[in-house]
């Protein structure tokens, strides 16, 4: 799978999102057929470079699989328009978008869908059974990478460590691999020097033109070491005047 910027098509480079320095570098970007993380700054552009690449796949913007179709607030960039996806011979049979910041939104959509009169099982079986919204942030996060996501599929993840602590990361590399074992593509935006850790992950620093980079060389491997074998010291010369 892969994705291209149409560049004769953008209008202007002046304006949002074309005016983000990963845009203005993008010219087409390789997926590993397993695992492939974007890392950056905040402010960067990776999420809106990721959320683009899951509109263009059919995923709602806020979130959910493509058969969630709800809209609070039409915040997404316009970059999905001007993309071209190469896709593989072979469909996924699962998918899923995961935004950090929208997971609220699609919890409620998931009760609206459930208080509608349907043949079908309710929704929120495939979470788990319990309402996303009667769990804490980090429950509900979990409920869906362990128990929503099928194998098979195409899961694009915006920071998925948000809401994780440093064991339920541990956890979710263990599920993240046995959903790879099962035919299962990640591409994740994230910061966690604990999921991009994933052994033959291809990562995409997004401050270089999406020039591949190796786990040790990354800022987050780097600052995590120096801070753990080092903390005092380190702690001390941040809060010296």
């Amino acid at each position: 799978m892969s994705a291209q910027l149409l560049r004769d098509k953008v209008p202007s480079f002046d304006g949002y999102p074309f005016s983000l320095p990963i845009v203005q570098r993008l010219e087409k970007v390789e997926f590993h057929p397993k695992v492939t993380f974007f890392i950056g700054e905040n402010g960067s552009g990776k999420s809106t470079l990721l959320e683009a690449i899951a509109v263009a796949w059919g995923f709602n913007p806020e979130g959910g699989s493509k058969n969630f179709r709800f809209s609070n607030r039409a915040s997404h960039s316009q970059l999905s328009d001007y993309l071209r996806l190469a896709k593989s011979i072979r469909r996924p049979r699962d998918g899923f978008f995961l935004r950090a910041e929208s997971f609220f939104n699609v919890a409620t959509e998931i009760e609206r869908m459930d208080a509608e009169p349907a043949p079908a099982p309710p929704i929120i079986n495939s979470f788990g059974g319990r309402s996303l919204h009667e769990q804490s942030h980090g429950e509900s996060f979990f409920a869906l990478i362990m128990e929503r996501f099928r194998g098979d599929g195409l899961y694009i993840l915006d920071e998925p460590e948000a809401a994780l602590s440093p064991m339920r990361q541990l956890a979710m590399l263990r599920r993240m691999h046995d959903l790879v074992q099962d035919e299962s593509q990640f591409i994740i935006a994230t910061h966690s020097p604990i999921l991009m850790a994933y052994p033959n992950a291809q990562i995409l620093s997004v401050e270089n033109a999406l020039q591949p980079v190796t786990y040790t060389e990354t800022e987050h491997f780097v600052v995590a070491r120096s801070f753990l074998n080092n903390h005092a010291k380190m702690i001390r010369e941040i809060l010296e005047d």
